[in-house]
């Protein structure tokens, strides 16, 4: 389950045991290098497995389970998938079709009573997509009160079930954690059993996945690994989450082994008919199948879905054409695994792997980033925003986080938190025209456009977010230099942009993910910018103020009214 502060048949069937086999040393060898890479900067602590089919060629783990205890991770190691999960679900829902159960296109509100009339017509195909429209309630504010308590699906589900939909169902893909919370019910429902007792008796048994399971709370497990976050003291046991709040979104535990078992039984036949299997890696919107992602890659069609919990980051990936299956597993929360999987998977296909860890980065005048920094567009229409933040260039696609970008040379770029580079392209006076995005083995090339020109008297602008549900209700007036917008506000912590009602004239947000104001500092906004952040300690009234005095380096203050 992927958090959000925005959480992947036969009766007595059993996939062999499967051991490391010999002649592929200078692999092996490789394949260690890169996952030492990242254990030595800090990067990666956790469980990894690689195989080629039947062969295992790497097996181990690193770090601490326990790092009070000082207890080594291990290939036997239980960890928390995540949404690792979704790929367990939608398996399931599958299973069911097989039986006669019910169809993917039926909507959800054929099996599962008592839904929103808004939710009526959206279709179990749908949810599984991640394209019914639903809100995700890991995004909702009131998300983290229940996040401690024991909770059934269909009061999960009351965070979210007045809400309006986000789109007409079928028509964009959202992420939503809601979606797979209402998938867990419908199991509950159709098959009469829990989800967990599903999965154990159709998934787990007949694949001989001794050391998976639902991650209920307070069950003695041996062999579960701690799960930490990082802060800036290092590491900190991870914040409580009680385990029947991601549900069929992001509730199973596994270790490494039992997890290329499932990989093996899945794509090998032994549990969904070709058919079935066949749908559920038909890609949909965003290139996302059910419950998994289905990539195209250099090296062939790649299966994949990664997963955060409280405490955990996973990551489990399979490489249809070479039967690679790529498993990392960490006790640590925010863990980037996109670079570690990838470079594995490379490397085990025979690739030579430069690491983003390998690269060397030099420093760039001011001139040299001045000349890179605008906004390119990709041939798909999403923007890419090349900006400097406190010294550090950073990109950012739309709807994605912004990463710190290093410089190899001039012209080129790379990211240490994912595998990726970007190569600039200048015309005869030497201007950058373009920049090419490298990464999978694929070249996409971006041109530089125009930056959004901040006209302020233009359109009206408006303070928007969870103050007012994103409307243009609260107005911000000209002061002077200044727009201000007085607020009542209710303590809590609230996202918020600025912008007019059409978002085109000016949509203005954080030079950062997660950006959070600081009452009474000035604090540097962004055309397109991400979301912005506020803590608000009491109820009272609050200025929202935006000094333009330098128009294209606006800052915004956010303060109690006098």
């Amino acid at each position: 389950m992927l958090l959000h502060q925005k959480w992947l048949r036969a009766a007595g069937f059993a996939v062999a045991l499967l051991f490391a086999v010999p002649g592929q040393a200078q692999d092996v060898k490789r394949l260690e290098a890169v996952v030492d890479a990242f254990v030595a900067s800090n990067q990666f602590s956790g469980s990894v497995l690689v195989a080629k089919g039947d062969q295992v060629l790497l097996d181990k783990g690193y770090g601490a389970a326990n790092v009070e205890w000082n207890i080594a991770n291990a290939p036997d190691t239980k960890f928390r998938l995540g949404s690792v999960t979704k790929q367990f679900t939608a398996v399931s829902v599958l299973l069911l079709q097989e039986r006669g159960k019910l169809k993917v296109s039926d909507p959800v509100s054929k099996y599962v009573p008592d839904l929103p009339p808004a939710w009526s017509a959206i279709t179990i195909a749908q949810l599984l997509h991640h394209t019914s429209g639903i809100p995700n309630f890991t995004a909702q504010k009131e998300y983290l009160g229940i996040e401690p308590f024991s909770k059934k699906p269909a009061e999960i589900l009351v965070m979210v079930r007045d809400m309006p939909l986000r789109f007409t169902s079928g028509s964009r893909f959202d992420y939503s954690n809601s979606g797979y919370v209402l998938l867990g019910q419908l199991i509950e429902q159709v098959s009469g059993e829990s989800y967990g007792e599903f999965v154990r008796k159709n998934i787990f048994e007949p694949l001989a996945m001794r050391d998976s399971g639902y991650d209920w709370n307070a069950t003695i497990l041996p062999h579960r690994a701690a799960g930490y976050e990082r802060n800036a003291k290092g590491l900190a046991n991870a914040g409580f989450i009680n385990m029947s709040i991601p549900h069929a979104a992001g509730a199973l535990y596994s270790t490494t082994g039992d997890l290329l078992r499932w990989n093996r039984g899945l794509y090998e036949g032994k549990l969904l008919k070709p058919e079935s299997l066949a749908e559920m890696l038909t890609p949909g919107l965003q290139n996302y199948g059910y419950g998994v992602s289905v990539l195209e890659t250099s090296a062939g069609t790649m299966v994949q879905h990664a997963g955060a919990v409280r405490g955990f980051s996973t990551t489990l990936s399979y490489r249809l054409k070479d039967k690679v299956s790529v498993i990392a597993l960490s006790n640590v929360e925010g863990t980037q695994l996109e670079p570690l999987s990838l470079g594995l998977a490379a490397v085990a296909g025979g690739a030579n792997v430069v690491l983003p860890l390998e690269r060397k980065a030099i420093t760039l005048t001011a001139a040299q980033k001045t000349a890179l920094m605008g906004t390119y567009s990709m041939p798909t229409g999403p923007k890419f925003y090349l900006r400097e933040q406190e010294g550090q260039l950073r990109g950012r696609l739309d709807g994605q986080r912004a990463v710190p970008l290093y410089a190899e040379s001039s012209d080129q770029l790379f990211a240490l938190v994912v595998d990726v580079q970007f190569v600039a392209e200048r015309d005869a006076k030497g201007t950058v025209q373009a920049l090419t995005l490298v990464q999978n083995g694929q070249r996409i090339r971006m041109a530089r456009v125009a930056d959004m020109k901040l006209d302020y008297d233009a359109a009206a602008i408006f303070l928007r977010g969870d103050m007012n549900e994103w409307s243009v209700r609260d107005r911000m007036r000209k002061e002077g230099g200044n727009y201000v917008a007085k607020v009542a506000l209710a303590p809590g912590r609230y996202e918020l942009k600025l912008g007019s009602e059409d978002w085109k004239t000016i949509d203005l947000g954080g030079l950062a993910d997660d950006q959070v104001l600081k009452l009474g500092e000035p604090h540097r906004v962004d055309s397109v910018g991400p979301n912005l952040s506020v803590d608000i300690p009491a109820s009272g009234t609050y200025l929202f103020t935006l000094n333009v005095s330098d128009k294209q380096s606006p800052k915004l203050n956010v303060s109690k009214a006098p």
